[in-house]
């Protein structure tokens, strides 16, 4: 089995290929520069190559404050890159598996997201990736979309990194109390989309929409406690900074995020035997990786 993961020098993409190599499947993994996913013929072209039997996109224009002034490319990646792929599986009569984000809701709710629920992005990164999730939906009838939300791991940029950055400068911080989440190891994302491509492949029929993410409500402020404690007991860090409560109206940013963008997972995956990682234990891998 072929399997082509776009992206592959982000998050996801890292972690997707760390997993692929003890697999038996046949995989490439091209950047940006080996694959331009906002260019239909360079797509159909790469699927002629290598005649992939299942696609994971995860590729995405991520710099959420920078989309606001961006929207043109964040919209190219975001929205029309999605949907060039779902032409070339839909051609090729292949699966994708599209990644997708937590921002596609407006984060006013009390309760857990389910997958059912209103959309309403209020950024425009948000509003791209729900655009997205829509092409593929009506471009190919065998997808798989994923969102997530608060990814995090050993690679790339992310919160975790820029904390423990952060913590060799400043003796005081302030992290944003008011907004809440279920922080996400992109590693565990990984394991869950290789399960599905497994059971795609021996001919489950897992086609729709479904959430992935770690599996306690915290708010930044929370996770960035949670970071300087680890790091602390890992040696990372000799002292953690003392961590002051601000609210987001104090934290000026461009792009509007989701003030409660918890995500109900058990729904989405009770089907087919995935478990909510402990989002915890996995920081307590990333630290020690970086």
């Amino acid at each position: 089995m072929k399997v082509l993961v776009t992206g592959g020098n982000g998050q996801l993409g890292r972690c997707l290929q760390d997993r692929l190599q003890y697999t038996d499947y046949e995989w490439q993994a091209p950047d940006q520069s080996n694959l331009d996913i906002t260019d239909r013929s360079a797509i159909a072209t790469y699927f002629k190559i290598f005649q992939p039997d299942i696609v994971i996109n995860a590729a995405a224009y991520t710099a959420v404050d920078k989309a606001e002034s961006d929207q043109e490319n964040a919209y190219l990646v975001n929205a029309t890159a999605p949907g060039y792929l779902a032409e070339s599986c839909q051609t090729a009569a292949i699966p994708l598996i599209h990644i997708s984000t937590d921002y596609v809701f407006d984060g006013t709710a009390t309760v857990p997201y389910k997958v059912s629920d209103q959309t309403n992005p209020q950024s425009v990164y948000g509003s791209t990736k729900l655009v997205g999730e829509q092409i593929v939906q009506s471009t190919l009838s065998e997808h798989i979309i994923i969102r997530t939300a608060w990814v995090f791991s050993e690679y790339g940029n992310n919160f975790v990194k820029t904390m423990l950055r952060l913590a060799n400068f400043h003796p005081v911080l302030k992290i944003v109390g008011d907004q809440y989440g279920c922080p996400t190891y992109a590693g565990d994302l990984a394991d869950v989309i290789l399960k599905m491509v497994m059971q795609v492949q021996f001919g489950q029929k897992l086609w729709g929409l479904y959430h992935y993410c770690g599996d306690q409500i915290t708010s930044w402020h929370g996770f960035a406690r949670a970071i300087f404690d680890e790091a602390k007991r890992q040696g990372i860090i000799d002292n953690i900074p003392q961590l002051r409560v601000i609210n987001t109206d104090e934290y000026p940013v461009a792009a509007q995020r989701p003030q409660y963008s918890v995500l109900d997972c058990q729904l989405s995956f009770e089907n087919y035997h995935v478990e909510i990682a402990n989002w915890r234990k996995a920081l307590t891998r990333v630290i020690n990786k970086i």
